[in-house]
């Protein structure tokens, strides 16, 4: 394998300013573009969640509470148009 000039002065470079030897530096950064590159699965990440409290409406008949605010809305902008 050969490495451009001057992509392997930057590698060098970040190699010392990082103390890290060039043989680890050189195989992070190939696993970082791999990753980018979607070859690699991607690490999971872990989000911080949240109480909402209670729930002012059964989730269980979401549709129907979405159907009936739907409906009101429908008749809100008709009564607008009288």
């Amino acid at each position: 394998m050969t490495i451009d000039d001057d992509l392997f002065a930057d590698l060098r470079e970040t190699a010392q300013r990082r103390r890290l030897p060039m043989r680890r530096l050189v195989d992070q950064a190939l696993r970082a573009g791999l990753r980018s590159m979607g070859t690699r699965k991607a690490r999971r990440v872990a989000c911080p969640t949240f109480s909402m409290g209670t729930p002012a409406v059964e989730l269980d008949k979401a549709g129907a509470l979405a159907a009936m605010l739907e409906d009101e809305e429908i008749l809100r902008k008709l009564e607008l148009r009288k």
